[in-house]
């Protein structure tokens, strides 16, 4: 047995211990948002090694695991993008992927934005420093499929994964998803706002906080999209969640600064729009916060963010492994203990066969 093996077996053995049952699972799903309905030429060297490998496959179902983990391996390195440690437990998520298969990452600009991991496919072609694989919002990921940035990859548990939430031909998946939310500071707000209408009120001057800016950043994007339903508009029209933040701003209750850990935990924003996920982790990382969770009724939005990996990646195998990992049940348990919705929960759900104790 190999080691990544012997690593499995002890992954499914701590969950039986741990009795992470499917009634558990199903709770951590709940707090998080309980009812809610997902609507340039290569350089030599590298273009060297890349004729010398054997061809990666297109499809994980049946091929054999061992001869993409001996691959990988032989690679030794995936270029990651964007990835904060605190997003969605990608910290908890790297380090196992590390550990399981020796394989090191490098997680260049973790704080960056969807456009600007399709930007880094672009400007570093060729280069053995652009990313492998890329986790971007829905609409960076059809531009990037559709603009040729992508590669095709169906991972072995594609079937397990919601139709909706991923392209047919095989670009890009999604791996996880939440809701919009609104988060406080309740040392610093009150009382806590609870929808759209709420953040509209004199209470709030100097106080409200977005995820990034709306024309990179997919959190931000989501953050209008659930302004614009609460106000009249729809998926089809963002009008109003536009015309809603151009008031948040003229009555000075918007701040243009990007929500984050640290401007939480420091009190710059006592409120934030963000994924329910994201708001829903500062509670346990900064207790002295209180920090309070709501899911506007006014404006319920979820979406999802998407893999891909580039069409020409330095490390061919290794993408092909990291995506393996992330749609595994262990990578997706990952994301639901970071208060995620992992894109395979139902299939988590169902009864499994694990080893006696």
């Amino acid at each position: 047995m190999e080691d990544y093996e012997h690593q499995e077996v002890e992954f499914r053995r701590k969950l039986w211990e741990t009795d992470v049952s499917r009634s558990q699972m199903l709770k951590r799903s709940a707090a998080a948002a309980a009812g809610l309905t997902v609507l340039a030429g290569p350089g030599a060297a590298l273009a060297a090694r890349l004729r010398s490998v054997v061809s990666p496959p297109t499809k994980g179902h049946g091929f054999d695991m061992k001869t993409m983990v001996a691959q990988a391996k032989k690679e030794g390195h995936v270029n990651l993008i964007a990835l904060p440690p605190d997003w969605a437990n990608y910290g908890e998520m790297l380090k196992t992927f590390q550990t399981k298969y020796g394989i090191s990452y490098t997680d260049d600009n973790p704080d960056g934005s969807s456009a600007q991991e399709n930007q880094a496919i672009v400007s570093l072609k060729g280069d053995p420093r652009a990313p492998d694989c890329v986790d971007v919002g829905p609409s960076f990921a059809v531009a990037g499929s559709n603009t040729g940035l992508y590669g095709k990859y169906f991972v072995s548990t594609w079937g397990t994964i919601p139709r909706a939430m991923k392209d047919g031909r095989g670009f890009w998946a999604g791996d996880y998803w939440g809701a919009i939310s609104i988060g406080a500071n309740q040392n610093l707000v009150s009382p806590v706002p609870k929808t759209f209408a709420d953040l509209l009120k004199p209470a709030y001057k100097n106080k409200v906080a977005l995820n990034g800016s709306p024309l990179t950043s997919n959190s931000a994007v989501a953050g209008v999209f659930a302004a614009s339903i609460a106000n009249g508009g729809s998926l089809n029209d963002i009008g109003p969640g536009i015309d809603y933040f151009a008031k948040l701003k003229s009555v000075g209750n918007f701040i243009p600064v990007q929500g984050t850990p640290q401007t939480v935990q420091s009190g710059q924003t006592p409120i934030v729009i963000d994924w329910d996920y994201l708001n829903l982790a500062y509670g346990p990382e900064f207790p002295s916060a209180k920090w309070n969770v709501n899911i506007p009724a006014d404006g319920i939005y979820g979406g999802y963010y998407c893999q891909a990996i580039n069409s020409a990646p330095p490390h061919p195998w290794a993408a092909r492994l990291w995506q393996e990992f992330i749609y595994s049940d262990q990578g997706q348990i990952i994301w639901l203990k970071g208060f995620t919705h992992p894109a395979r929960f139902q299939d988590l759900a169902k009864p499994r066969c694990f080893p006696p104790r």
